[in-house]
């Protein structure tokens, strides 16, 4: 089953986009995931337990290398989302 996820990262801190670019970098490094960022969001697509899985892993890492960081998600099915036609 695939999972679209949006997701939204607002890091607690004056210098947020150097947070925010590293967390849509790491993201992009996963081959098995698709991944479209926006002006405010990023679409994530994949397999349900991967993508999961992932954002676990990274959303932890932000924390840890961020302090208080707020993500925003949305979850949808997605078998059947293009995700390139969305932005």
């Amino acid at each position: 089953m695939q999972l679209v996820v949006e997701i939204s990262l607002y890091p607690l801190a004056e210098q947020y986009i150097g947070p925010i670019q590293g967390f849509i970098d790491r993201l992009n490094m996963y081959p098995d995931i698709a991944v479209k960022t926006g002006a405010t969001s990023t679409l994530i697509k994949g397999e349900y337990a991967q993508v999961m899985a992932i954002l676990a892993d990274e959303m932890a890492r932000t924390h840890a290398e961020v302090g208080q960081a707020i993500f925003v998600c949305k979850f949808l099915y997605g078998d059947h989302i293009d995700i390139n036609a969305r932005y």
